[in-house]
């Protein structure tokens, strides 16, 4: 499989004052792009999983990558590294997703330790990349991404890709 992608992120605005002389303004603006050609080496990647999934009330959704996961065009995925995840949760969700690594043989990547998590509220997006040497994968030991409704009551939907090697 071959892959080729740009992750493009952009935030610009217009911050606004007043004083006594008028009304100042400052412009601000940050972009970047990250730059995915197909390979295994820095800056690289050749696999990715993408999916739109749903999670059960006080539920979680375990990704195994190393093995389990399906891929677009059939077979199953194996990360050996990760160097780009997006997380979207639907707007129309009522519960929070939670991202982190699973419990047991949990994915660390960039989260560091076990116990840290990423909420993300209705309608709300975690992207991170590393897009040069990526986060290792280790098969059995350190290979769960979990991603999981925070609360009872209602399932959430949400989306995501991983890109990597």
């Amino acid at each position: 499989m071959s892959v080729s992608a740009n992750i493009d992120v952009n935030i610009r605005g217009t911050l606004l004052g007043s004083n006594d002389l008028g009304s100042p303004q400052m412009p601000f603006e940050l972009s970047d792009r990250a730059a995915f050609t197909p390979g295994n080496g820095n800056g690289q990647a050749n696999i990715v999983f993408a999916d739109t999934r749903t999670i059960a009330a006080s539920a979680n959704d375990d990704l195994d990558l190393a093995g389990v996961l399906s891929a677009v065009f059939g077979g199953t995925i194996t990360f050996t590294v990760v160097r780009a995840i997006m997380v979207r949760a639907a707007a129309g969700n009522t519960n929070n997703v939670v991202v982190s690594p699973a419990a047991s043989n949990g994915f660390l990547g960039p989260f560091g330790a076990a116990a840290h998590t990423v909420t993300l509220l209705p309608g709300d997006e975690f992207l991170i990349t590393n897009r040069n040497a990526g986060w290792a994968v280790t098969a059995g030991t350190a290979d769960l991404l979990r991603i999981a409704n925070s609360g009872s009551g209602t399932s959430v939907s949400y989306d995501i890709i991983i890109i990597g090697s």
